[in-house]
């Protein structure tokens, strides 16, 4: 399958800015952009390598498509295109609903929403969303994000930015969010991690492992510093349902989480978490999530300090006991 994220948000959120962004730091993944219309979003001049009435060729091997008015017929051809892409990004209109985008998505053979991403800009999103004509769009962008992204909150005043974030709790009450400035936010926590099975190894320790990473020291950006990873090891066949169920609790401070492993049938499985949306799929046929050895692996990043890497190790270790 296919992952389709789909990014939303209203009119200047910085949507155009984090697309860019991701496409300057794919992690090696060969990324299709969709778009309405070339006029719609301003891919930075230095990554298009060529481009013709309808696609631009990319550097990295991305390309980004103009789809019209037709995003599902655009979507159902890229399945099929060689060499094949690793991840597909849906940048909607800034009056778009993302939801409403996500469902259409869903409907496309081989193709799988791995999250919907919204923007919200941190100066204006309480005006916008009570105004009387774009009010109740601005307000149901929001309460569709699996992942919010506060951004511009270097314009809100530090003692109006509590309020603003008491407000979002209830305005956006299933997203996880994080803020930026710039929409500077690594880039594996929108993308997630391209390969479940290509974590790094730590040792086993009743049947679980725990190493904890720093994105930061990976990542030059000043606000990498902001998130952390850990990886887990799974020594055992493991009740899936259960561990995925158990990765929904806010609680856990997760804003991202992917892994391979093996459940409790001995199928090989890839368990992927955005927020508290959660999805659990076979490993695709011929990937290396699908030939992994006995040893299952899950990756988390959260922001630092709330990352509860203790607790997802309890929940790892439960699921492997059930």
């Amino acid at each position: 399958m296919l992952p389709a994220i789909v990014i939303g948000g209203w009119l200047g959120a910085g949507k155009t800015t984090l697309v860019n962004r991701l496409l300057r730091d794919p992690g090696g993944r060969r990324i299709a952009v969709m778009v309405n219309d070339f006029g719609d979003i301003g891919i930075d001049a230095d990554l298009i390598v060529s481009q013709d009435d309808q696609v631009m060729n990319l550097a990295g091997g991305c390309v980004c498509c103009a789809v019209g008015s037709d995003l599902v017929e655009a979507l159902m051809a890229l399945p099929g295109r060689t060499p094949a892409f690793d991840l597909v990004l849906i940048e909607t209109s800034g009056v778009a609903l993302p939801g409403a985008v996500a469902r259409s998505v869903r409907l496309v053979p081989g193709i799988e929403v791995d999250g919907v991403v919204v923007l919200a800009d941190a100066e204006t999103v309480r005006a916008r969303a009570v105004d009387r004509y774009v009010g109740d769009t601005v307000q149901r962008q929001l309460e569709e994000a699996d992942l919010l992204v506060l951004n511009k909150i270097d314009l809100v005043p530090a003692d109006a930015l509590g309020a603003l974030r008491a407000w979002l709790d209830g305005a956006a009450p299933r997203a996880v969010r994080i803020e930026a400035t710039d929409a500077q936010i690594p880039s594996q926590v929108v993308l997630g991690l391209a390969d479940a099975d290509a974590t790094a190894r730590a040792p086993v320790r009743d049947g679980t492992g725990l190493f904890t990473g720093d994105l930061g020291a990976r990542r030059s950006r000043p606000a990498a510093q902001l998130f952390e990873s850990a990886s887990f090891e799974i020594g055992g066949p493991i009740d899936v349902a259960a561990l995925g169920a158990a990765l929904a609790d806010p609680a856990l401070g997760l804003i991202r989480a992917k892994g391979a492993m093996h459940d409790l049938g001995g199928e090989r499985r890839v368990v992927q978490a955005v927020g508290a949306r959660i999805r659990i799929h076979a490993a695709p046929a011929g990937s290396r999530a699908a030939h992994g050895d006995a040893t299952g692996r899950l990756v988390a990043i959260g922001l630092r300090g709330t990352l509860d890497a203790a607790a997802i190790e309890a929940r790892i270790t439960s699921a492997l006991r059930s």
